[in-house]
């Protein structure tokens, strides 16, 4: 498996993670503290997580496929992205996992 397939998913993984967070906040602003602008606030960077959240879900989906996740574990990944803070504990822990494997040279046939 090539790095970039698991740096593009890290790198997903924090903006969807950032904008989920971002998104919260807003909704708590808007909702329980009733600040103004924090509608507007929440209308973009809902519309940001949510365009961004699917193009995490296509890498996301390339890794596990690519690392030949069982589905179960595909689809934890998946959902990690909905829910706030989660995205960056298991990109941690998936990132940790797979540094071996992206580390070791694929072998490659011998040319006589």
């Amino acid at each position: 498996m090539k790095k970039s397939v698991l740096t593009r998913y890290r790198v997903m993984s924090y903006v969807t993670g950032v904008l989920l967070v971002l998104l919260t906040l807003g909704v708590i602003a808007k909702y329980l503290l009733h600040l103004n602008g924090a509608g507007d606030f929440t209308r973009i960077i809902g519309i940001a997580h949510g365009w961004l959240y699917v193009v995490y879900l296509v890498f996301a989906f390339d890794l596990g496929s690519k690392a030949k996740w069982p589905v179960g574990k595909q689809l934890w990944v998946l959902i990690a992205g909905t829910i706030p803070t989660a995205a960056f504990f298991v990109e941690r822990k998936i990132s940790h996992e797979l540094e071996a494997k992206v580390a070791q040279p694929s072998p490659t046939a011998v040319k006589v």
